[in-house]
């Protein structure tokens, strides 16, 4: 899409480079925001050499950071080109904990508070702070998308069988701690609100969620994820770059405020 600027939030993590990749291969300008500086950098060199004639910058910068984002707004509005793609992507996810020993900080009983509030901060406050932030940009070009990404989890309680080697619930030594679910299932409230509030200034919004994708991931939750799968495998990084450039041109121009579940069938059991 030329002469239109697609922020990717999150750019450095797992799938924020693929996000960028995908817009980048139908010709936005790319913003790529991110906390960690070191890895940003190479996302941002990495893209650069692959994409020589697209705009592509970079920003250091926490999205809990209302002021610090409203500084990055103000140098992305002094750009030649206007923003019309917002893809709320950052998140903590943190890990499954064994209950083995004095780590028993993933059930419910003994989760801290204190982390509760930081994951609902990033994954949930941080997509808000930037719609409000962003949103106005795309206001006054009367044309926006906002793509957030929720997860199988926005739909789905984890199953926590999944997470230890042993599938029996009884035995169950691992959990997936409850901030990561209950902050994605936020998202999509968000972005009913949002997908109703502005459209009437042409920005639409939806939400993207997304099952689990094979890297990074131990054997035995593969194995397990696999077997509630209907398609029998999990996502390749790459499978979900379709879903981002659809959303994000005019090919969904009629769709707002939906959740496009693509987890190989995962949800629908």
């Amino acid at each position: 899409m030329k002469n239109e600027i697609a922020i990717i939030t999150g750019a450095a993590g797992l799938l924020g480079p693929k996000h960028a990749e995908a817009l980048a291969e139908i010709s936005f300008d790319i913003v790529l925001i991110d906390i960690n500086k070191t890895k940003l950098r190479r996302v941002e060199n990495s893209l650069k050499l692959r994409f020589k004639d697209i705009n592509i910058k970079s920003f250091v910068c926490d999205i809990t950071n209302e002021d610090k984002l409203k500084k990055v707004s103000n140098k992305i509005s002094k750009l030649k080109n206007k923003v019309s793609v917002l893809i709320n992507n950052a998140a903590l996810n943190p890990k499954m904990t064994s209950l083995s020993g004095r780590n028993r900080g993933s059930m419910i009983e003994n989760y801290n508070i204190r982390a509760l509030k930081k994951e609902i901060d990033v994954n949930l406050i941080g997509s808000f702070i930037c719609c409000k932030v962003f949103g106005p940009l795309m206001k006054k070009n009367k044309k926006g998308s906002i793509i957030n990404i929720a997860s199988d989890l926005s739909v789905n309680a984890p199953d926590q069988s999944v997470y230890s080697k042993s599938e029996k619930i009884e035995k169950v030594k691992n959990f997936k701690p409850i901030g990561y679910s209950l902050s994605k299932f936020g998202i999509i409230g968000l972005t009913k609100y949002v997908s109703t509030y502005w459209a009437h200034k042409g920005i639409r919004c939806n939400a993207l969620a997304l099952g689990a994708v094979k890297k990074d991931q131990p054997s035995f939750l593969k194995k397990n994820i696999i077997k509630r799968v209907p398609l029998k495998r999990l996502a390749g990084e790459n499978e979900y770059k379709k879903a981002i450039c659809f959303l994000s041109s005019d090919d969904s121009s009629y769709m707002t405020g939906s959740t496009l579940i693509i987890d190989g069938g995962r949800s629908t059991w």
